[in-house]
């Protein structure tokens, strides 16, 4: 039982360690990738969208002192 819970905690560190640096590297590649591909509409609705997302999984993931 202990080991599933190192586990799931491990896994935990790993995206809370990740979600930065995956929102650096996607952003920038994604929106303009999109706006040349489809419309700047659309690149500006997935920059909204993407940076909502990265937004709210950074502030779940945040450590905060108590």
């Amino acid at each position: 039982m202990v080991l599933k819970t190192s586990e799931s905690n491990q896994a935990l560190r790993w995206f809370v360690a990740i979600t930065p640096l995956a929102g650096a590297m996607v952003f920038p590649i994604a929106v303009p990738l999109v706006m040349a591909r489809i419309s700047i509409g659309a690149g500006v609705a997935l920059a909204l969208v993407l940076s909502a997302i990265w937004f709210i999984a950074m502030l779940k993931t945040s450590e905060m002192p108590h």
